[in-house]
């Protein structure tokens, strides 16, 4: 592959807010990560199990507490923000800084609104579009998952 088509994907990799693009010609192959080498979450294929599984009653009572859970709160009205990757949501560049953001804010695309550690790397989440924030969700040194809902903005 061609360091020129390299540079351009880089380039556009940075524009955009995914953080892994993998492109196959032929038999090449290049794949970028945005935030450097990160371990297989998962193994590529199921190890074999030396025993076979003892079967198992299926655990009906907690799905419908689960299920309640949710139904309880209602859903909030406006877009959501949410959370790209696990780790540690922080409000402020600094302990001692201002947020980023705060309720009521009126924010636009490309504004950051926070930042989310993980794996000693501090990451700084952008808004994909603007409005105003009406309710953030998680407070700062929260840990979150990812897809997790940070912001609600109208």
């Amino acid at each position: 592959m061609d360091i020129r088509k390299i540079k351009k994907l880089i380039e556009m990799l940075e524009a955009s807010g995914i953080a892994e693009l993998e492109i196959t010609e032929g038999e090449e192959s290049v794949r970028i990560n945005r935030y450097g080498q990160m371990p297989p979450m998962m193994p590529p294929a199921p190890y074999p199990m030396p025993y076979p599984a003892a079967p198992q009653a299926p655990a009906a009572a907690p799905a419908p507490a689960a299920e309640a859970a949710p139904a309880g709160k209602a859903a909030p009205d406006g877009k959501l923000i949410r959370s790209p990757m696990v780790g540690t949501f922080y409000n402020a560049p600094a302990p001692d800084a201002d947020p980023f953001i705060k309720l009521g804010d009126d924010i636009k695309a490309g504004d950051t609104v926070c930042i989310i550690e993980a794996m000693k790397m501090f990451n700084r989440i952008e808004a994909d579009f603007g409005g105003k924030v009406v309710e953030i969700l998680v407070e700062n040194g929260q840990p979150v998952e990812y897809d997790e809902p940070l912001f609600v903005v109208k």
